[in-house]
């Protein structure tokens, strides 16, 4: 298993990357004595797969976990959802010790991440990602939020995770163009960052492509490697994180027309 730290002075957390991580996941609640009551908000797409196994991972470590399930897709960032996400919040009656699982994509992410930042004025979360893209750029680094009409992203937050859980395994049901946006996203790395590592993924892109477990557990953790320094340098992208958006500017247009 990979762990890697976030460095963040006081608020630092770790990144874990291995296969059948989600199983852990209560465990690396309680060590860091969360809760006791929390919800999971996933979506329509991963609630079937992983949905279950996060409340009996969080059930047996003691936790009183409560399932939120919202749209899948970048509908779900909506103000509209959020206050939905509210609700359940408290109809659970969560509190200020209480926390919020984000098991899903960056979406997901981004959304849970948004509710647990002004949930009560800020509760604990924790992120488990379940895709390429997610687990090596969205779930770390904090920044959380949800769109508007007028564009993307335009409510939001810095607000770091407590810990982030990368169950490879989830991967495994990822369908083929969501995993290859997650490769798209691993050369980037490679382009404005570390020549050495895209010298690497030119080699053993093949067996990337076959989701080969060892492949993958290194390249992801060499990427969270990078994004963990460039956060801890930067947390609030004032200069060296902008790097990171490379491709977002055309990238946001071509999402808004297609």
């Amino acid at each position: 298993m990979y762990v890697i730290k976030v460095p963040l002075g006081v608020r630092s957390y770790t990144i874990s990357i291995d296969h059948r991580l989600l199983a852990r996941l209560g465990h690396e609640c309680k060590r860091l004595y969360l809760g006791p009551r929390c919800a999971v908000i996933t979506d329509r797409n991963v609630a079937p797969h992983y949905g279950e196994a996060a409340l009996q991972s969080l059930q047996a470590a003691g936790f009183e976990p409560t399932l939120i399930t919202v749209p899948s897709g970048e509908t779900a960032k909506s103000l509209k959802v959020t206050a939905t996400c509210y609700d359940q919040l408290a109809e659970h009656r969560l509190e200020r010790k209480s926390f919020v699982v984000a098991l899903g994509g960056g979406v997901v992410g981004d959304l849970a991440g948004f509710v647990a930042a002004t949930y009560l004025r800020g509760i604990d979360f924790v992120q488990v990602p379940t895709t390429l893209l997610a687990q090596v750029d969205s779930s770390v680094g904090g920044k959380v939020g949800v769109n508007l009409k007028a564009g993307k992203n335009l409510v939001g937050a810095f607000y770091q995770p407590r810990f982030v859980l990368c169950d490879l395994g989830t991967l495994e049901t990822l369908p083929v163009r969501e995993y290859r946006a997650g490769l798209a996203e691993i050369i980037k790395y490679g382009i404005i960052y570390e020549g050495e590592l895209f010298k690497r993924l030119e080699q053993v892109m093949p067996k990337l492509l076959q989701r080969d477990p060892d492949t993958l557990s290194s390249v992801v953790a060499r990427c969270c490697q990078i994004k963990a320094g460039v956060v801890g340098q930067d947390e609030t992208e004032s200069g060296l994180r902008a790097i990171l958006n490379f491709g977002h500017t055309i990238g946001h247009a071509l999402e808004a027309i297609s």
